[in-house]
This record gives structure tokens, sequence and C-alpha cells, in this order.
């Protein structure tokens, strides 16, 4: 009975040094970010004061909110709709619609990206928030030479920058989290996700509690049903062991060793 209360990792051992280290190289990309200067994002009227209408003027007005807070142009950046009346559905566990097909895509044209979101999102600004983040960090990575295409974790490097750019919360409040395929990281006999999943998420957020030091920020009641239990398990292990590679400057009270650096 005494596990019960054993400070736990909510991932396995590939993905917990995953997201340690490619916090760390995210740290060298993007100086400003939600560790340093840049506002985790709320789903509130602060950030979203205009309500979302469905409609693509409203949609480029929000793609436009986004860019500003995750440093895109833009005048870099076209917004398309595409509309699929022959798409299956299926449904999750908590009841919501999960599209088979990429709720958005990313490509960039000549100097501009243009982002493509499902037309049945602008019904859901919240999932449409997510989407439109999710490919600006495409944008933020491919479209700016910091990494290139087809690399085994593309789909969650471009998740975890989005969040490292200020919308974890959103992501990790995605229905995005129930559609992942699995391989294996590399070397290891663990499953691989497409895209982050909870535990990944709970951990990328505890990161961001342990940093400001609250166990219990007042950001957290913002955080889903499917995503809440793995960051209070992350966060609890955080903060009992201070195990992470990853550690914030005003936490690194012991030499970490040396470190490969791992290029994208």
């Amino acid at each position: 009975m005494f596990g019960w209360f054993t400070a736990c990792c909510p991932c396995d051992p590939a993905a917990k040094e995953w997201i340690e280290r490619r916090l760390g190289w995210l740290s060298r990309q993007f100086p400003s970010n939600v560790f340093t200067d840049r506002p985790l994002i709320l789903p509130t009227p602060e950030f979203f004061p205009e309500p979302c209408q469905p409609t693509k003027e409203s949609a480029k007005a929000l793609l436009d909110r986004i860019c500003g807070f995750m440093g895109v142009s833009t005048n870099r950046v076209m917004l398309k709709l595409q509309r699929d009346s022959q798409k299956t559905l299926l449904v999750n566990d908590r009841g919501d619609f999960v599209p088979l097909q990429a709720a958005g895509t990313y490509l960039r044209v000549h100097k501009r990206y243009v982002i493509t979101v499902d037309a049945d999102a602008l019904y859901h600004p919240a999932d449409l928030t997510t989407t439109m983040a999710h490919e600006l960090a495409h944008a933020r990575l491919l479209g700016e030479g910091r990494t290139r295409y087809g690399r085994y974790d593309s789909e969650i490097l471009t998740d975890l920058t989005a969040c490292f750019l200020g919308f974890a919360i959103y992501l990790a409040n995605s229905p995005r989290v129930w559609k992942s395929d699995f391989t294996k990281w590399p070397g290891t006999e663990y499953n691989k996700p497409e895209y982050m999943t909870p535990p990944m998420y709970g951990y990328m957020l505890a990161h961001l509690a342990w940093f400001q030091g609250q166990k219990k920020p007042s950001w957290a009641r913002y955080l889903a049903p499917c995503v809440i239990n793995d960051f209070r398990d992350a966060t609890r292990f955080l903060f009992k062991t201070e195990d992470s590679t990853f550690r914030p400057d005003r936490l690194a009270t012991r030499p970490l060793g040396e470190r490969s650096e791992w290029c994208p």
C-alpha cells in the first residue's frame, strides 16, 4: 500500500529522457520561452478577448493572434480551409469525435507558410487553436531551418515546441493525443507515439511548475481530466527527486556532468 505514495514519473524512461533532452535543445533554439519570459497561454479573455466565430475571417484573426504569441510574422502566413464530406470520424472515451485525417497541415511555399485546417474546426475554437499552434510550430522548426523533414520525432517535437512557446495547456487538452500511432523509441523496446501523450504533456508541464516553485500552480485548473493526474504525478516526482537533466538555472544546485549534444 505504501507504493501508492511513491513519487513516480508518469513517462517511460525513453520518453522521459527525450523530453528532458529536447527541452534543453529548445531552450537553446528559443531563448524566449515559457521558462523565461513568454506567458503560458490560457483559454481566458486576457489572451483571447474576441469570441471566435465560425468564419474564415474570424479564424484568420485567431491565427494572427497565435502568430503573435509564437513569434511568427503574420505577413508570412496564409490560411486555407479544407472540407471533406467523406472523412471518417471515431469517438474517443470522452465522447469527442476524433478524425482519422490530420486536423491541419503545414507547407512552405517560397517564403510563405501555408496553414491548412479542417473547416469543421471553425466550430471548435479550442481544437482550432491547438491545430494552429501545432502547425505554426512546424513553421518555427522547419520553416526556419531548425530541423528537417522525416525525423523519427518530427511530430512530437512539433508538439513540444508549441508547448515550449506557450500553448502547453491547449495541446495537453487536445484530442490529438488520442490519435497516436506507435513505433519504438530508437534503441529501445518502449513504444514511441506519433504525437505527445498525456504523460508526456504532464511531465513537460511539471517542469514548468517546478521552475516556478509551485506544486499547485493556478494555471493547473485549466488542465483537462485526461492529463491532470499525470501532471500531478510528474510534479510530485520532480519536487521530491529533482531527477531531470533539464534544470532551470535557479534549480541547478549540483553539477550534471557532461552531456552529449543531440543534433536534430
